[in-house]
């Protein structure tokens, strides 16, 4: 395919000296890192294609094992591949004259832990010269496998701007995607809420919107909310969930970035203690949506705006999507005058909201 192909967003650099292949193709579920492939093409000054999600033919793969890149004629442009997970990075033989065209080639690959996906002609050529991946505990593997630098970029979210810490929240509690079965009726969930006091937001319908107008549908939800319900994966599996490994999603990252608290069961990884921290989860300690339900009542009792300020201002701090990205400029030597402004306004912002937070405990 070409540089025309299923453009979704433009913004070009001058000069053309950065592309973004968005291999996300799914919807539901994945509209944070539509949001993520969106600003970064502004931060960048970058254009975006969609990727091809057919398979490299085989002459391709024979192509890619029999000549490689040619380092001595590699181009100026720096490419970026942003991957829902690691089967998406042999899309890149789909380009026409890649071994030639770019300089640096980073793929930033989000399902990370499903490491067996990763393709063996990845594997095998070092096509790549970089890799982010979310997985923490995954980095040396990753090295291993594809004798290539790989480096820990975990989730985040855009608390810059649309995040929040709004003090008046209409629910208690909210529910988005997937639940334990106790937790999957909105029907009964709200009822039995009802009988507590409990005010329960169950699904929100984005029918018809895309997945940039969907995210900011959700973070307003989350904006709107004092809890959001999420469990780790092992403690609510489904078909497409790993199932053995734990991880973080978007959920949990977008929920603080909004100041809300994230209830549930917490995923127990490395990942965790490093983006997580104190009052930033309730854990429940059980799928069982009654006693579920008791604990958040509780938990509702001694709940004050302040929470929402903290979470808020800790998610600037620590899960702002503009931090990964500084790492990716970094790397590929691909600052920007954009990038480098919205960096100094979220060093200021996380100055003033500690700020907050600060005077906020004194108050209270």
């Amino acid at each position: 395919w070409s540089l025309g192909h299923a453009r979704r967003y433009r913004h070009r650099m001058n000069g053309g000296k950065m592309l973004i292949v968005n291999c996300v193709h799914a919807i539901e579920g994945w509209s944070p890192i539509h949001h993520l492939v969106a600003l970064a093409s502004r931060m960048f000054d970058a254009d975006v294609v969609v990727s091809n999600p057919d398979q490299p033919s085989l002459s391709n793969k024979v192509s890619a094992m029999l000549r490689g890149r040619v380092q001595s004629a590699r181009g100026q442009e720096s490419c970026l591949f942003i991957c829902a997970t690691p089967g998406d990075l042999a899309s890149l033989l789909n380009i026409c004259n890649w071994r030639k065209r770019f300089g640096f080639l980073a793929a930033w690959v989000i399902d990370s832990f499903w490491i067996d996906h990763i393709p063996r002609i990845i594997r095998l050529t070092k096509s790549f010269d970089h890799f982010f991946i979310t997985s923490m505990e995954d980095v040396d593997q990753w090295r291993k496998l594809t004798g290539v630098p790989t480096t820990w970029l975990p989730w985040g979210s855009d608390a810059l701007a649309l995040g929040g810490n709004t003090a008046d929240r209409a629910w208690d509690i909210t529910r988005v995607g997937r639940q334990p079965p106790e937790w999957n009726d909105d029907k009964s969930n709200s009822e039995a809420a009802s009988m507590l006091g409990v005010r329960y937001q169950g699904r929100v319908r984005s029918d018809g919107l895309t997945a940039l107008q969907n995210q900011e549908l959700i973070m307003r939800t989350y904006l709107n909310t004092k809890y959001l319900l999420a469990f780790s994966n092992t403690a609510n599996p489904e078909r497409y969930t790993h199932p053995t490994r734990q991880y973080l999603t978007g959920r949990w990252v977008d929920a603080l970035a909004c100041g809300a608290v994230v209830a549930g069961i917490s995923p127990s990884i490395p990942d965790a203690g490093e983006l997580l921290w104190e009052g930033a989860t309730l854990e429940l300690g059980s799928v069982r949506g009654q006693v579920g339900l008791e604990i958040i009542v509780d938990a509702l009792k001694s709940w004050t705006p302040k929470f929402a300020v903290h979470n808020h201002a800790m998610a600037l701090k620590k899960l702002d999507w503009r931090w990964r990205l500084e790492k990716i400029a970094n790397t590929l030597n691909c600052d920007t005058a954009i990038l480098r402004s919205e960096l100094t306004q979220l060093s200021r912002t996380v100055e003033e909201r500690q700020l907050a937070v600060m005077q906020t405990s004194v108050t209270h």
